[in-house]
């Protein structure tokens, strides 16, 4: 199953860095814009230029009262050193059995050897409005997603 456009925001509950769990469907973010991005694999190159991207613009990100989620299968532990490391301002949620990767239809590249690289914008009713999926260009993420969230 892949998301389409006018889906909603599927619900799913993971661990962030600091073993906390978080819901997709956290009354706090009603009436709030959520941005998600899957991404490969902490401390790789691709993936530490995209959540750093995602960090350095994540002022543009809040003037749009928008919840940033960065996900991957990588576990609770190497998230909270990543996360330290780049001094990252959003949850980084450990995918560690698939969970949330099946429910929004990521595809792996490579012939399954690499998780895919996708982010989903969903407007304040927490409806899919825009979706970019890119193994190579990581930091388009960030430009396509604040585009999505302007539209």
């Amino acid at each position: 199953m892949s998301l389409k456009i006018g889906d909603k925001l599927p619900k799913f509950e993971l661990k962030n860095q600091n073993g906390e769990l978080i819901n997709s469907q956290n009354p706090a973010w009603e009436n709030r814009p959520v941005v998600v991005f899957f991404y490969p694999k902490d401390n790789t190159p691709g993936c530490t230029a995209e959540v750093c991207e995602f960090r350095d613009q994540f002022e543009a990100f809040r003037n749009l009262d928008a919840v940033v989620l960065g996900i991957s299968a990588d576990s609770v532990s190497s998230h909270k050193e990543f996360a330290q490391k780049h001094r990252l301002p959003f949850d980084l949620l450990a995918d560690d059995n698939k969970l949330a990767r099946n429910l929004f239809g990521v595809k792996a590249n490579l012939f399954g050897l690499l998780a895919g690289r996708a982010t989903y914008i969903f407007d304040k009713e927490k409806t899919l409005k825009h979706f970019f999926q890119s193994q190579l260009f990581a930091t388009n993420h960030i430009k396509e997603a604040l585009e999505g969230l302007s539209k």
